[in-house]
């Protein structure tokens, strides 16, 4: 433990990737998400005597447990509970461990910084870059460490951290005390919420959205949210490659439902003096009273189906999230930007193919409830409402025969100035610049297969882009980022301008 967590290497591999140290023997190894040589030391330690005359007395009370600490994020683990650790000992030893640990982060940290402000001086770079082999690294961006293909989460957490509406509101939320006693007070290192009727996906949220932007830390270990996304979300569970489109639903599903409870109804209620609370008239409820999910992201649609034997017509209101959009057929042969087989497909194309009258198939015939039976129909969809975080999943995936197919067509896409008007159902009463939105952040994947493959995200923060890859982060130009096959696409309505009557 005399060297910085970044600088250890376990015995085996020689890896300094996740390092996990025993706190029985001291041995250093690497987790489960590169080798796995700590839950073999672990078993090893079963079937040997190492432990055996240390422990014989303790042993014949009670069973011993094999806890080690991440080195990085210092959460704690049992292999033989095969779950994390949330209690220390009566002398607070896990808690001293934790605390030696992170001065060694710390004075590795001054070190750093100090190389980097001496390096930063000597050039007419920002203050904020340096250039190492060529590539622009953001020290003022955090990245999110990888805990076993958790990529999807990560793409998603850093999109929502740069919805700056949607993020300074979970920021400003006061923090949920999860300790008592004798360890109150005690600096809490990315602790877990204790108990499986205690986890918290908001506080959990909160805490990772705090970290990012710090520039005190490359990188954060969300270890913490993964844990509650195990316990409250199982389709998440294990270490397989995830759809990012899906977590999201689910993550934005979960947090709206938690929000609505009645202790962050207390929360909501503390902070709406601040006026981080939206107008009745812009709520969209979805599931009950309305939250900051569906102020941000909530917008409402109208379903009009028509029969096409007697002419009946029926309309209803959905709430949405987000909107899924086909990529038209005709445009799914294109594999990239350049081929020159026909026209570029748009977002403009997919909104049209979205928002277009479609005649239903034999399989969905509409029940007429004036023929009384089912009928011939066509279905169009207009945009009741616009919400004010726009987010559009290109539907990239899909089922063939025997397997799930990605589409792999470049789709263009605009920065800034999408103007949804034309797919407004009453666009006469829309201002000249409530309906334009421009591009906030873009989540990318790479490979041939839903449940394979990589996710990155590109994002913008004052007026900078940046690419998010897991731990790295780094500076990214437009033309990056608008040549990027998108999977979601997030777009933030234009705050139109104060007229000079407002402004007297």
């Amino acid at each position: 433990l005399r060297h910085p967590p970044w600088l250890i290497a376990n015995q085996f591999c020689r890896s300094n990737k996740s390092p996990w140290v025993c706190l029985t023997c001291l041995n250093v190894h690497c987790g489960r998400y590169v080798n796995g040589h700590a839950k073999k030391h672990f078993e090893d330690t079963q079937n040997s005597g190492c432990h055996q005359k240390k422990c014989e007395k303790q042993e014949k009370e009670k069973p011993q447990h094999s806890v080690c600490m991440d080195c990085s994020s210092y959460s704690t683990y049992c292999y033989r509970c095969d779950d994390f650790v949330v209690n220390d000992t009566k002398m607070g030893l896990v808690q001293k461990v934790r605390e030696h640990l992170q001065s060694l982060e710390n004075s590795a940290l001054a070190l750093d910084r100090h190389r980097k402000r001496k390096l930063l001086e000597s050039s007419s770079n920002s203050s904020k870059l340096v250039k190492d082999s060529g590539v622009v690294t953001a020290h003022c961006a955090t990245g999110l460490r990888n805990l076993g293909n958790t990529c999807f989460m990560n793409a998603i957490l850093q999109s929502l951290s740069n919805i700056q509406q949607f993020c300074c509101y979970f920021k400003e939320l006061p923090a949920v005390e999860l300790r008592s006693g004798k360890t109150a007070g005690r600096r809490m290192y990315h602790t877990r919420s204790q108990g499986d009727t205690s986890v918290s996906l908001v506080e959990e949220f909160r805490k990772t959205l705090c970290s990012l932007w710090q520039g005190s830390q490359t990188a954060f270990s969300p270890d913490s949210l993964f844990y509650v996304v195990w316990k409250i979300m199982p389709n998440f569970r294990g270490y397989q490659q995830q759809d990012a489109h899906e977590f999201m639903r689910y993550l934005l599903d979960h947090l709206h439902l938690e929000l609505q409870g009645n202790h962050s109804r207390v929360i909501m209620s503390t902070l709406s003096e601040g006026g981080l609370q939206s107008s009745p008239g812009d709520k969209c409820c979805i599931n009950g009273t309305s939250t900051i999910v569906t102020s941000v992201f909530g917008g409402v649609l109208q379903n009009e189906v028509n029969c096409l034997i007697c002419g009946t017509e029926s309309k209803k209101f959905d709430p949405f999230l987000d909107l899924s959009l086909d990529i038209p057929s005709q445009f799914r042969n294109k594999r990239t930007k350049n081929m020159e087989n026909g026209p570029i497909c748009t977002l403009q194309d997919c909104l049209r193919s979205f928002t277009d009258l479609e005649e239903l198939d034999d399989t969905e015939l509409y029940m007429c409830h004036k023929c009384k039976k089912r009928q011939k129909s066509t279905k169009k969809f207009w945009i009741q409402k616009l919400p004010k975080v726009l987010c559009l999943h290109l539907k990239r995936f899909h089922w063939t025969a025997y397997l799930r197919n990605k589409v792999d067509t470049y789709v263009e896409f605009p920065l800034r100035g999408l103007d949804m008007k034309c797919y407004l159902l009453e666009p006469e009463n829309m201002g000249p610049e409530s309906c334009l939105y421009d591009l906030a952040a873009v989540v990318v994947h790479h490979g041939s297969g839903v449940g394979s493959g990589h996710y990155t995200a590109y994002a913008s923060h004052e007026d900078r882009w940046f690419h998010f890859n897991d731990s790295t982060v780094t500076l990214a130009d437009e033309d990056a980022v608008a040549k990027a096959k998108a999977y979601i696409l997030f777009y933030v309505e234009r705050q139109a301008p104060a007229s000079a009557d407002a402004k007297l």
